[in-house]
Formats: C-alpha cells, sequence, structure tokens
C-alpha cells in the first residue's frame, strides 16, 4: 500500500529556530507535498466517509513571530476555506504525523458545536468503542499528547470546552516520526473514518 511519503528531512524542519527560516522551510519543502496530498486525499476522503470534502493548506499568513509548531492539509466542507467550520486535518510536526478533528476560535455556530457534543456525549462514546484519543488543545509540539479513552466524560469535557476561551476543539490520533515514515494512505483514512461520528456533529451545525 502507498505511504504518504514523508522522509526524515520533513520533520527536521521544525528543528530550525527562527521565525523567517523555519516558514522558509516549511513554504519549500512541505507546503507543496502537502497541497499534493490535499488534491489527492480529497476524493479518497469523500468516498470513504460519504460527504464531500476540499482541501485547504495551512499558509500561516497571520503570523509574524514564533515559528509554527506544525503545518498542515485541512479537509472541510467549503471550497472558500476552512477555518469558519470544523474540520479534519492531517498535520505534521517535529514529533511526527497527526489526523484531527478540529475547530477554530473564529468558526462559526461553536455553542451549537458544544450543546450537541454534549447531548450526544453517551452516543459519540459508543460509536469509539473505547478508542484511545489525543487531546491537542494545549499539547507542546515536542511528544504526542497522552491518549485517553474517548468515553462520555471525554466528550462532556469537550462541550465543557467551548463554553471557555478561546472554546476550541483539537482532538484524534498521531503517529511518532519513525512510525510516520511508514504510514499507509489507508491507515489514514482509516483514523479519519474512526473520527467521523464526531466530525458529522460539528458538520451537522456548521
Amino acid at each position: 500500500m502507498p505511504t504518504l511519503g514523508f522522509t526524515p528531512r520533513d520533520f527536521e524542519v521544525f528543528a530550525i529556530d527562527g521565525f523567517s527560516a523555519r516558514l522558509e522551510l516549511i513554504y519549500r519543502h512541505l507546503r507543496p507535498r502537502l497541497l499534493k496530498l490535499g488534491v489527492e486525499l480529497a476524493p479518497e476522503l469523500s468516498r470513504k466517509l460519504h460527504m464531500e470534502f476540499f482541501p485547504h493548506v495551512a499558509r500561516h499568513a497571520r503570523r509574524t513571530a514564533n515559528p509554527p509548531g506544525e503545518t498542515w492539509a485541512a479537509f472541510g466542507p467549503s471550497p472558500k476555506g476552512y477555518k469558519r467550520y470544523g474540520y479534519l486535518s492531517l498535520c505534521i510536526s517535529g514529533a511526527g504525523l497527526h489526523a484531527r478533528a478540529v475547530v477554530k476560535s473564529e468558526a462559526d455556530h461553536r455553542s451549537e458545536m458544544g450543546a450537541r457534543i454534549r447531548a450526544k456525549a453517551a452516543e459519540l462514546a459508543q460509536s469509539f468503542r473505547g478508542t484511545r484519543i489525543g487531546h491537542y488543545e494545549k499539547w507542546d509540539f515536542i511528544n504526542l499528547p497522552a491518549a485517553t479513552a474517548a468515553d462520555p466524560a471525554f466528550f462532556e469535557s469537550i462541550a465543557d470546552n467551548f463554553d471557555k476561551k478561546p472554546g476550541v476543539l483539537d482532538v484524534g490520533f498521531g503517529w511518532k516520526v519513525k512510525d510516520a515514515l511508514r504510514l499507509e494512505r489507508a491507515e489514514l483514512l482509516e483514523a479519519w473514518n474512526e473520527l467521523e461520528p464526531l466530525y458529522r456533529i460539528l458538520r451537522a451545525v456548521s
């Protein structure tokens, strides 16, 4: 099965100090790869989850300092952008690769998302069948976040988070660099499929 094609050099970009130097390497080495993967993976993801996805790759346009700890391809419901919606993402950092479901602070309908997740917490936990999942909201970009059981309490805590600032959601699965180098596309798609019950709730209120 085909891998995603990342090399050790891709992950080493995040060891570069300095905003300009790291951003230049992200644009030179990582962004082209993510653009290509976005175009290739979007239709595969659409077929897998039976809903349409449009790919977008991070530009980091708002940053003027502090080099990015990661970069990503986002897959969302609109061809015009992704930050106003819940979306699925393929992220790369110095720690490895990550498949995540994300809601940014600028997304629309966040309070409705939180209320819906709270109401569906038990149902979501049943869908995840005890799967262990990482919570990325405040992670350090160095080590994968500790995985926790996707039980009702986990989803209730996510819902509670929407009532606080910045009110974001960022959860998913990660692979350390040595495993990310061998990560097959089918395994990535299956990780997104695991996140589908949560993503479908986010999408329903977008």
